[in-house]
Formats: C-alpha cells, structure tokens, sequence
C-alpha cells in the first residue's frame, strides 16, 4: 500500500527530529542555555508533522478502515495505537507548559522536561517499530484491494492537501533543521 510507504517514510523524519530531541535535552540539562524557544520548536514540529500530519492520517483514514473491516477500536492492535497518540500528547503538552514558561527553567523544570522527553521518545520509538512491523503488516494483509485503494486515496488527498497549502514543507524543513543543528549533540552557539 503507497499510504503504509508514506507513514513509514514519515517516521524516518519523526525519528530523527527525536533523537534531536533527546541531544536537546541533555544540553538543556547542562545549562547550556535557556531552550524554552527551541523546545518551541520541537514541540511544533511534534504537533505539526507528527501529530497533526501523520497520526491524523493514521486516526482519521487507517485505523477507520481497519475498524470498519473488523478489528476492535476496544482492545488489539489499533485500540494501542490510538492509547499511545493519547500518551503521547501528554507527554508533548508537557514539553508545550515547559515551552510556554516565561520565567527560566528551574533545575525541577529541567528534570520534567529530561523525563517527558525521554518518556515521549522512548513511547515513540516502540510505537513505531510496532507500527511498522506489526500493525501496518496487518492492514496490508486483512484489507481487501479496494479498501487498499480507498486508503491510499484518501491519505493522498490530505498529503496533497498539506503540500499545497506548503505546511508538510515546512515541517519537514523544521525537523531536518532541528536533526541537523542537535545531530552533533553540541547545539551551542546555533542562534535559535
């Protein structure tokens, strides 16, 4: 199915904009400097692209179809799915509160942030490999041809959608940026 290539491409781009995130964090542990802006960023990114983006595909076109065609919304597969989008937003509406302060990050802010960043990252690298070795195999094996089609569809429209109006172009700009300014780790001297 062109829309499972498509979601797993995009976590590609998701995973490397943790991992930046992860490196973020350490150096914000360290003082380096006052990151409420950058980890604006990232929560951006995170909302944006994987969030709104690829979850929404996921939530709105997916697992539909996959509900629609007999799995449970309830328990299995697609209900732990859609459990841990919810985890995670909670972990990015931390990360937002955190973003948002005014005042500088106390060394409790720090720590909650270290925590809700790993938490999401650690939940995110499992939920994907889940996805992609479990879940979407699934789909492309229990929906039938035409129900494939509409899928890949229907994902196409929203991608379309996204690229036209140029927000997938942004986003995937800001997370290659945010990978490549915290891929060394060093993230100093960066003007955000």
């Amino acid at each position: 199915m062109e829309a499972i290539q498509n979601l797993m491409a995009e976590h590609r781009v998701i995973l490397r904009a943790i991992d930046a995130l992860e490196l973020f964090v350490q150096q914000a542990g360290r003082g380096v400097d006052d990151g409420r802006e950058e980890l604006g960023r990232f929560v951006t990114f995170v909302r944006g692209y994987a969030d709104a983006l690829h979850h929404g595909k996921e939530e709105e076109v997916l697992f539909v179809a996959m509900i629609d065609a007999g799995f449970s919304r309830e328990q299995g597969p697609v209900a732990v799915m859609l459990h841990e989008h919810d985890v995670g937003r909670e972990h990015v509406s931390i990360l937002a509160g955190l973003a948002a302060s005014v005042v500088p990050w106390t060394r409790e802010d720090l720590q909650i942030l270290q925590g809700a960043a790993r938490a999401y990252a650690e939940l995110l690298r499992a939920h994907i490999q889940k996805e992609d070795r479990i879940l979407y195999p699934m789909a492309e094996q229990r929906l039938p041809p035409d129900v494939q089609a509409q899928v890949d569809a229907a994902c196409a429209t929203l991608d379309d959608s996204a690229g036209r109006d140029g927000t997938r172009g942004r986003l995937e700009q800001l997370g290659a940026d945010l990978a490549a300014r915290h891929a060394s780790g060093l993230g100093e001297g960066v003007p955000a």
